[in-house]
C-alpha cells in the first residue's frame, strides 16, 4: 500500500488555525498502514480517533477501548457514544492492570503500570488480530513537557505513535479541533481514572474502586458539574468546584449526599474547601520531594 499523500486529505471545513494542525497529524500518519487508537473517550482520545478515520479512512483506523474496574462505567458509555458520534469502529477488550502487584502497591509510578498493561495487550495479542502495522495514543504537547507521567515510559517501551505531540499540539489546540470537529467531549473535563482517587501508598483494591465511584455518581446525579472523591480508609473527602460548594448548604442536597455515599461505605464524608484538585495526590509527593 503506498504511503499517503496528505494533500489529497480535505480539511475544508476547519478554521484555517486548526487545518493546519489538522494537516500535521496527516503528516504524521503519512506512512501507517493501518492503526489502532488507544482511546478513552476523552477529548485527547477522541480527536485523534476522529483525524485518523479522517486521514486513514474508517477501515484503517479504529480506536481500542479498555475496560477495567478502574474506568467508571459512566465514562465507557461517553466514551460509546462519542465513538457512534465519529461514525468510528472501536474495539473493547479488558486490561487486568489489578492483577499486577506494583499496580496495587500505588506508588507515583502506578501510571506506568497501568499503560503498559493496555499497551502490552495491545501489542500481543490485538495488534496481529487486528493487523495494526500502528498504535497511537493521546498525548499532546502540553503533556510531553510534564515530569509526572510515568504512563509516556511505557508507551516509549512499547513504540507507541504520539501523532499530537509530534505535532505540537497543546491541550488548548486540541479543543479548537474538537470545537470545529463538532465533537460533544470539546470542552468536557479530564476524568483521570479512578485508582487516582486513592493515594499514593494506599493498596488499590476492587472495593475502594467502587466506593469511589458510586460515590461520584451520587454527586452527577445531584447536579454537580464535576467531583472527585478522594479515599482516605473510612473517610470520604469530596472535591467540587469551588463555585459548587455552597451547594452543600441545602438541606436536601447535604443530606442526599451523605445518606447514598455513607451506603456506600465510607463512615464519613468531609467536603475539600479548597475545592477541585486535578492531580491532588500527585502534587503531594512532588511537594514532599522539593
Amino acid at each position: 500500500m503506498p504511503a499517503l499523500d496528505s494533500e489529497a486529505v480535505r480539511f475544508d471545513d476547519l478554521s484555517t488555525a486548526t487545518r493546519a494542525d489538522a494537516e500535521a497529524v496527516a503528516d504524521a500518519l503519512s506512512d501507517v498502514k493501518r492503526l489502532g487508537v488507544a482511546y478513552s473517550g476523552g477529548v485527547d482520545s477522541a480527536v485523534l480517533l476522529a483525524l485518523s478515520v479522517r486521514v486513514l479512512g474508517r477501515d484503517r483506523a479504529l480506536g481500542l477501548l479498555a475496560d477495567s474496574p478502574s474506568l467508571a462505567r459512566h465514562e465507557l458509555q461517553i466514551a460509546r457514544s462519542v465513538a457512534a458520534q465519529l461514525g468510528a469502529d472501536v474495539v473493547e477488550f479488558a486490561t487486568h492492570e489489578g492483577d499486577r502487584p506494583q499496580y496495587r502497591a500505588n506508588g507515583a509510578d502506578r501510571c506506568f503500570y497501568c499503560k503498559d498493561e493496555l499497551f502490552t495487550v495491545i501489542s500481543e495479542t490485538l495488534a496481529e488480530d487486528l493487523s495494526l502495522d500502528a498504535v497511537a495514543y493521546g498525548e499532546n504537547a502540553d503533556d510531553a513537557k510534564r515530569l509526572d507521567r510515568p504512563g509516556a515510559e511505557a508507551a516509549t517501551r512499547h513504540r507507541v505513535l504520539r501523532p499530537l505531540a509530534q505535532a505540537g499540539i497543546t491541550k488548548a489546540r486540541v479543543r479548537a479541533l474538537a470545537h470545529d470537529l463538532g465533537l460533544s467531549v470539546a470542552d468536557k473535563p479530564a476524568a483521570p481514572c479512578l485508582a487516582s482517587r486513592i493515594p499514593h501508598g494506599e493498596q488499590v483494591t476492587p472495593e475502594k474502586l467502587r466506593q469511589v465511584e458510586t460515590a461520584e455518581q451520587v454527586l452527577r446525579d445531584l447536579g454537580f458539574s464535576d467531583s472527585r472523591v478522594r479515599h482516605h480508609g473510612k473517610i470520604a473527602r469530596i472535591e467540587v468546584p469551588l463555585a459548587e460548594i455552597g451547594r452543600f448548604a441545602d438541606d436536601t442536597v447535604r443530606e442526599q449526599a451523605l445518606r447514598a455515599i455513607r451506603a456506600s461505605g465510607f463512615a464519613y464524608v468531609t467536603i475539600d474547601l479548597a475545592g477541585m484538585q486535578s492531580g491532588a495526590f500527585t502534587m503531594q509527593i512532588i511537594t514532599r520531594h522539593d
